[in-house]
């Protein structure tokens, strides 16, 4: 068999990587991609390790702290260059000497923020930086009682992905620099501190909390939660906080997870986190969940109360492996994070449920991943559907899509089904072992595929195969195609209720009493278009979706209301989008709304009561959507 000409294969590579750059010598980490979301120059000066000191003040929200960091400098280091957005700089010093360090803030640029460039000199081993937050910090979110399950305590926690990290902790905010940490946290004396490490499992008398994370991580992955929260274990090395009113829901709903942690060990290699615990968010946060280490952040709409969502904690537990163990070298390689968990994600659930279980979820995403990729094409936006990346001048969140998460994932499972599965295993487990805590690019990654497996193994590929899925925009026409017999059926139930419209029927010969929330899902997103308001009342009289108490399958229910002018609907689409703040259910939602001048006007009177409860990350992008200027 002929493998790809190693020559065409660098060729195609070097036209399209990026510049890359030495690491500094001695480093612990490499910088393999010149990274153009941060000021920091690694190959200069690097972060090893930080000691984090903090005070939480709610009544000021703000944060007062110190950052002390371990460096490691090269013989030519005069700075060392920090990422800030909004922080109050208060002082520098030799973490040695105690004296003071000149430093100079330079100017913002969009998305950014403002370099802190500090002047050393080659005998400096570490530095400690005063400084306090701004209540408008984007990664940090302060929740009010009347925001919270309890209403009765506030709440903080943060998001850093992307780069959000540099608004509450000066840092070199990159995905390509590792470092580990320590931090201790003063909360007022009710609430429970967590972080992205070590955490206590209950609340002590001082409200002062130590927290160790001896894994190197980059600064996306730092995390920090507080609030009035309770711990319950689900197995030896699992758990799940969350406020006392939902700790008993979310514990049973994330029961399995130990099982989960057992059917990806014996996929692609031990844990190598220590523990995985949960935390369960209140309902502003952006995401569905958010892969910290060691405490995963989840969103309150996967508590569906049977279990049927959570294939979100194999994604967020598959990240303990891709992202976290093995992470993109920068935001333009967002896929290789998100393409292997998805890939991961499903192989997961496919252990603990079936092939055809998983295979819902691969066909639900390949129908997602087609409309984005049709809508971003139309919109100007084709070279967003690359796999790699361009994010020159824009903010990295707008690399948040379904193609680095299906694209990425259909490539994958292309490579899996051409060189078989037993195959592509042994390559995916001696993948995260040999990279273990190192960063990836896309163009290393192609040639470590080409050598690792394609060659090894003495297979055929062909020579445009890379070209047309990493470096050219659509999807292309091999791309695998998910079957799902269950689906099918639900075809047939669908076929049947629009010529009978009988609930009994479909239950009777379509078993949809015991149809899982996904097959709902399909069933509702299959509904024709252009519904009547008899039609809708009925759908809804004889299946209740919109007091449905899932998520996913009312999200898909509250389109058709909007797109059909359904009013008795209408007051649950309001409740849902002021009290959920997960951007997944948003954007689309919002979109819809807009189509007409009558559901543009309700999209911003509900949108004025709504946006205080949004995380900056999911307002920022309904602030596009509606053109909307809260001046």
């Amino acid at each position: 068999m002929k493998n790809i000409d190693k020559t065409v294969l660098f060729v195609i590579i070097s036209i399209i990587m990026s510049n890359c750059q030495p690491s500094p010598k001695d480093s612990t980490l490499t910088n393999k991609n010149m990274d153009i979301h941060s000021f920091s120059k690694p190959e200069e000066a690097i972060i090893t390790h930080l000691k984090w000191n903090a005070t939480i003040s709610f009544e000021k929200k703000m944060i007062a702290a110190t950052a002390e960091f371990t460096i490691n400098i090269s013989k030519i280091a005069s700075k060392i260059i920090l990422d800030t957005k909004n922080l109050n700089i208060i002082s520098v010093e030799d973490g040695s000497s105690g004296k003071e360090l000149v430093y100079s803030i330079g100017q913002e640029k969009k998305y950014l923020g403002k370099p802190l460039a500090i002047e050393i000199t080659a005998n400096i081993k570490s530095i400690i930086i005063a400084y306090s937050t701004n209540p408008g910090a984007e990664a940090l979110q302060w929740l009010t009682p009347m925001q919270t399950a309890g209403k009765i305590k506030p709440f903080l926690f943060t998001q850093s992905q992307a780069i959000l990290a540099r608004s509450w902790i000066p840092i070199q905010d990159s995905p390509g620099i590792r470092f580990t940490y320590e931090a201790q946290v003063q909360v007022p004396k009710e609430l429970l501190a967590l972080m992205s490490a070590e955490n206590p499992q209950e609340k002590n008398e001082r409200g002062l909390y130590s927290f160790k994370m001896k894994q190197r991580i980059p600064a996306y992955l730092m995390a920090l939660a507080v609030g009035d929260l309770e711990f319950q274990s689900m197995g030896p090395r699992t758990g799940v906080y969350a406020e006392p009113s939902i700790l008993p829901k979310a514990a049973y709903e994330f029961a399995e997870t130990e099982d989960m942690i057992d059917v990806a060990e014996s996929l692609y290699g031990p844990y190598q986190w220590d523990r995985y615990d949960l935390l369960v968010l209140p309902p502003s946060f952006p995401f569905g969940g958010m892969e910290n280490p060691r405490l995963t952040f989840a969103t309150p709409t996967i508590l569906a109360g049977d279990r049927s969502l959570t294939s979100l904690v194999a994604h967020e537990l598959a990240h303990s492996w891709s992202g976290n163990l093995v992470t993109n070298a920068t935001w333009n390689d967002f896929w290789l994070n998100e393409g292997f968990t998805v890939y991961f994600e499903q192989r997961i659930m496919e252990g603990l449920y079936g092939r055809s279980y998983s295979e819902m979820l691969a066909s639900l995403s390949l129908e997602d991943l087609k409309v984005e990729i049709e809508e971003m094409i139309n919109s100007g936006a084709a070279n967003d559907t690359k796999l790699k990346l361009d994010l020159s001048n824009r903010n990295p969140d707008d690399g948040v899509t379904s193609v680095a998460y299906d694209k990425g994932y259909n490539f994958l499972r292309l490579l899996e089904e051409t060189v078989g599965r037993d195959i592509f295993d042994v390559f995916l487990k001696n993948y995260f072992s040999n990279n273990a805590f190192k960063v990836m690019n896309t163009e290393e990654f192609v040639l470590y595929l080409e050598e690792h497996l394609i060659s090894k193994n003495d297979l055929s590929i062909d020579e445009n195969f890379y070209k047309s899925w990493i470096y050219e925009p659509g999807l292309p026409n091999n791309h695998p195609n998910p079957t799902s017999d269950k689906f099918s059926n639900v075809d047939g139930a669908l076929k049947s209720w629009i010529e009978n419209q009988n609930k009994k029927t479909i239950a009777d010969v379509y078993k949809s009493d015991s149809w899982s929330s996904h097959e709902w899902q399909y069933f509702v997103r299959q509904l024709p278009e252009g519904l009547n308001i008899e039609q809708m009342m009925k759908l809804d009289d004889a299946f209740g979706f919109t007091s449905s108490g899932n998520s996913e399958v009312l999200a898909e229910w509250l389109s058709h209301v909007i797109k059909n002018h359904y009013q008795a609907g209408f007051p649950k689409l309001k409740q849902f989008l002021i009290n959920t703040g997960r951007r997944k259910f948003l954007t689309p939602l919002y979109r819809d709304m807009i189509q007409t001048n009558e559901g543009k006007q309700m999209a911003l009177e509900i949108y004025k009561k709504a946006r205080p409860n949004y995380h900056f990350v999911s307002s920022n992008s309904i602030d596009e959507i509606l053109n909307y200027n809260e001046n």
